[in-house]
């Protein structure tokens, strides 16, 4: 049984070290000047047989245009790394660099808690991973946080049991209503524990 050889492959995107004057006659001629000016593409193989083990690690370097226009390497790209790499790769060489996707969540959440109600809405429809922080619990439990003067220990149990964002569309009537039920409940099972 022959071992199967497992393709590892890394590629970068470096920008090339030109001082800031050449820099700025080179832009005239770019169209993405502000986009990686050189895509280098290596790999390397892993392997359990003997004629494997010694072969040096693949490069190739390609100016941003070339690599936009290299189709072959677009299809090598997607088969070892996967389409979202290659779109990730293609949209850096085009200067589309979506910088508040990159964030981390947590900077993210606290960006979002202060932004209006419509507006969180309208960001939840920007994409699906800014769909699942603006319906996070954590974001609405921030939101909730700021917005009210006191939160009983009785009333973040409920709001993680039905959901922050719930908890905060919730009117204080049915708020109050689901309280007293929780309370008559939690009553009664105390009571028959104790019998």
């Amino acid at each position: 049984m022959q071992a199967n050889a497992e393709h590892r492959a890394t590629c970068f995107l470096t920008e090339s070290k030109k001082n800031i004057s050449s820099k700025t006659l080179a832009a005239k001629n770019n169209p993405f000047p502000w986009a990686a000016s050189t895509v280098i593409f290596r790999w390397w193989k892993i392997s359990l047989r003997n004629e494997l083990r010694e072969s040096r690690p693949g490069e190739i370097k390609e100016s941003q245009k070339d690599f936009l226009d290299d189709s072959s390497l677009h299809i090598q790209i997607a088969i070892v790394f996967g389409a979202k790499v290659l779109e990730h790769v293609l949209n850096l060489c085009r200067g589309n660099y979506d910088f508040l996707e990159r964030l981390p969540v947590p900077l993210l959440l606290y960006i979002i808690s202060f932004l209006e109600l419509e507006d969180i809405a309208r960001l939840s429809q920007v994409s699906r991973r800014f769909e699942m922080i603006c319906n996070s619990n954590a974001l609405w439990e921030n939101i909730v946080e700021n917005l009210c003067d006191t939160i009983t220990p009785e009333m973040k149990e409920l709001a993680q049991e039905m959901g922050w964002k719930q908890f905060f569309f919730t009117n204080r009537l049915q708020l109050q209503l689901q309280l007293r039920r929780r309370r008559q409940k939690q009553d009664a099972q105390n009571k028959k524990a104790t019998e």
